[in-house]
């Protein structure tokens, strides 16, 4: 069995201090989710498929039926299933492309918007009062290592 790694000096402990911080950040938004999925009442894969939905959607993006699959590495038919569910919950619309008539983008309903940060808000603002304590430009590395932490975990 491998061993743990020992961190031998200042920069390895921070490093380790960084890990472990990531590691109890991550079981938050785990036990966050697991809240969120049973105030909603739906299953883990629903609610990532809402919450890329309003990350797209505050980007500026649309959303076919393939991102989402793409997205939840899910297969097609598995995300027909997934649609209809939400579709029929009153979450998501199916909608003509803008652009290209013969395909769909799925979109969230007001409703469903209005449920998402209703639940997530509070819990929203309680996160930029953490950040609103940090300078600009702590806030732009913290955002680059974040994104490459990211990076690291979908490569």
């Amino acid at each position: 069995m491998a061993q743990p790694w020992q961190p031998r000096t200042d920069h390895d402990r921070a490093v380790l201090d960084v890990l472990y911080a990531v590691r109890a950040f991550s079981d938050a938004l785990d036990r966050m989710n697991g809240d969120m999925k049973d105030d909603l009442a739906m299953n883990a894969s629903d609610l990532q498929a809402l919450r890329m939905l309003i990350m797209r959607e505050q980007q500026g993006e649309s959303v076919s039926p393939h991102d989402v699959a793409a997205h939840l590495r899910i297969s097609t038919a598995s995300t027909t299933k997934l649609l209809d569910r939400l579709t029929a919950a009153g979450h998501v619309e199916r909608r003509p492309h803008p652009h290209d008539r013969r395909a769909r983008v799925i979109v969230l309903t007001p409703q469903s918007r209005r449920t998402f940060f209703e639940h997530f808000g509070e819990r929203m603002q309680a996160l930029r009062a953490v950040a609103d304590g940090y300078t600009d430009h702590e806030l732009a590395v913290v955002a680059r290592f974040l994104a490459q932490l990211g990076d690291a975990l979908t490569t």
